[in-house]
């Protein structure tokens, strides 16, 4: 099969196709699972082999997050700036990460959004969202990019399953934590926390560090509008800055 005739089958191009097979591009679970379907005798192989192709793309120190997220049956997340990667749209992801000038930024899209499956799987994760009110106003891209992300953060927080708090601008600083960070929940074994960071964020394990983060989430929730009241703020700015 030529790579004309795969990319027609995995609705993508040539060049896209050629820079999968020599190890330039991150591959879809999507393009995964048509060369399962296209490959005589593939027996599902690719897409086995996919979970690899995706662990090994990611910088080293963010692998053992990765993993952990993906076992993870709730994450609590808080951020002061942006929206967090796990609910950003592809324009909005693709907007963050350019700034940084990087030499793989599709690839760098690709594994943004293939993190976002376990809000979509069978048993999806359950989702708390805390923000500050500047993340909705704090322009990414143009106005369409903004629209479409804070349209995507409302039906996110339409979800049942999930919550999503704003924390009102009051005109003046009041907000305890600096640092993006979150909370995952397993069913099994203790809660583990993340805290963005440059270069590079790291895990926290430590029963007291844990501790220390839920005391600083519980505030933060007890600081943030109610989710109802969320979900119209966010309407809200969509319509007047964003029409």
């Amino acid at each position: 099969m030529s790579r004309k005739e795969l990319g027609k089958e995995a609705h993508c191009g040539y060049s896209l196709v050629a820079k999968i097979e020599t190890g330039e591009r991150v591959p879809s679970l999507e393009f995964a699972e048509t060369c399962d379907r296209v490959f005589p005798h593939a027996n599902g192989r690719f897409a086995r082999l996919w979970p690899l192709a995706i662990r090994i793309a990611f910088p080293p120190w963010f692998r053992r997050y990765v993993e952990l997220e993906w076992k993870a049956v709730a994450v609590s997340m808080f951020h002061p700036v942006l929206l967090p990667g796990l609910v950003q749209t592809e324009n909005y992801a693709r907007a963050v990460l350019r700034a940084g000038r990087p030499t793989n930024l599709e690839d760098l899209v690709t594994l943004r959004m293939e993190r976002q499956r376990i809000l979509a799987r069978e048993k999806p994760v359950r989702l708390w969202l805390v923000l500050d009110e500047a993340v909705l106003r704090n322009m990414v891209g143009d106005r369409a990019i903004m629209r479409e992300q804070l349209g995507r953060l409302g039906e996110l927080a339409e979800v049942p399953s999930n919550r999503v708090q704003i924390i009102k601008d009051g005109g003046q600083h009041r907000t305890p934590v600096q640092s993006p960070f979150g909370i995952l929940s397993f069913n099994e074994g203790a809660d583990v926390v993340h805290v963005d960071g440059f270069p590079k964020g790291y895990v926290l394990a430590e029963p007291d560090d844990v501790t220390a983060a839920h005391d600083a989430y519980d505030l933060l929730k007890a600081m943030a509008q109610p989710p109802d009241e969320s979900v119209q703020l966010i309407d809200s700015i969509s319509k007047d800055l964003y029409s």
